[in-house]
């Protein structure tokens, strides 16, 4: 395994390695069609090298813990917008989260209705390319993004442009306050009605997802601002069911964790899926897939399916436009199926073209988006 402590060094061991490199963060998330190669970790470029509470920005190198980003944000009251996913429970992994992995993947959880993806609160990042040339774009403040922009490029990429050494983001206030309101006894097409009627309405709701026959969604903020907010909700959703709330932080953090950590679907010899679908073709697809197990999050945009191994999900209602992504499974399955959706020909062309530029030597994690 090679484990640069430095930008240099890892520029320095992708220019000089002689065969394919399997880019490794923390190792929590082995999402992706099997690759072989020499394992290239980030894990030793850790560390917090800027942060400026005033101004809402942090950067830190790739292999920095997340725990260790989210402990000096707590200290000051400030956050990650994007609240980003944990596989380990799901994936039955362990090693540790590190924030260029979670960029290099485009990690994010349930608040991405609300507060985007990982990408949109990125600002910049340092990368190696396949070349070996360290390369810098955007900055450290907002207005700082010029040129092309390979910040959002890079987020997403799985390692197959460049290893990320370095990120920055911008960051938002702490949340004072939470509450869930719970709507049982719900089908997927009730759900996603209430879900679209919450989402659309000027109560700021930063979670909605349907589980075990339940519709959760999610309001923070300031106390009093959630107490109105809790009553006028209940009130738009009288017709929708019984509405049951919860304001114990404790018990709000563990039912949006068991959501965002997808940790109903943890164990077992099930395949996981991940759908992004129009929420509006949600029910159509959740009935045509049968028996499977399912969990919606992002107001219906995002299915979660746990299926019997083997079965290939693209081939169930075709006609229903989206992306269906292979995330857990054998590497058999995985390399049979393809573990990302198949992009149209002029996508693929493009990002060939992108591949044939940021790594000419086709070193970088080969073969893991297909």
């Amino acid at each position: 395994m090679i484990e640069p402590t430095s930008e240099r060094a890892l520029a320095d061991a992708v220019r000089d390695a002689r065969g394919p490199l399997k880019i490794r963060g923390g190792g929590t998330r082995p999402i992706g069609n099997p690759v072989t190669g020499e394992v290239l970790s980030t894990a030793k470029l850790s560390g917090i090298t800027l942060y400026e509470p005033g101004a809402l920005t942090i950067v830190a190198q790739a292999g920095t813990p997340l725990a260790e980003i989210e402990a000096a944000l707590a200290k000051e009251n400030q956050r990650l917008p994007f609240e980003p996913m944990d596989h380990r429970t799901l994936l039955g992994t362990d090693g540790e989260p590190t924030i260029g992995g979670i960029v290099a993947a485009n990690v994010s959880g349930p608040r991405r209705i609300q507060a985007g993806a990982c990408r949109d609160s990125l600002i910049g990042v340092r990368f190696v390319d396949g070349a070996g040339t360290a390369i810098k774009n955007g900055g450290r403040v907002m207005k700082n993004v010029t040129g092309y922009d390979l910040v959002k490029l890079l987020a997403g990429s799985y390692g197959t442009l460049g290893v990320i050494s370095e990120v920055s983001f911008k960051l938002l206030p702490g949340i004072a306050a939470r509450a869930v309101l719970t709507v049982a006894g719900q089908d997927v097409a009730a759900s996603v009605v209430t879900m679209s009627k919450a989402l659309g309405s000027p109560f700021e709701v930063s979670g909605a997802a349907y589980a075990n026959g339940r519709t959760v969604l999610r309001i923070e903020g300031f106390a009093d601002s959630i107490a109105y907010r809790t009553e006028k909700l209940k009130d738009l959703l009288e017709d929708d069911g019984a509405v049951s709330v919860e304001t114990d932080p404790a018990n709000v953090a563990a039912i949006w964790a068991g959501i965002g950590d997808v940790t109903d679907f943890k164990g077992g010899d099930e395949d996981i899926w991940r759908i992004s679908v129009k929420p509006s073709d949600a029910p159509a697809l959740v009935a045509a897939l049968g028996d499977a197990r399912t969990m919606l999050d992002w107001g219906g945009g995002l299915i979660w399916v746990a299926c019997k191994a083997g079965t290939n999900l693209r081939a169930i209602a075709p006609e229903i436009a989206g992306h269906r992504t292979l995330i857990r499974a054998s590497d058999a399955t995985k390399t049979a199926l393809g573990c990302f959706h198949p992009e149209p020909a002029p996508v693929q062309a493009i990002n060939a073209g992108l591949r044939s530029k940021f790594d000419p030597r086709g070193i970088l994690n080969p073969g893991l988006m297909g």
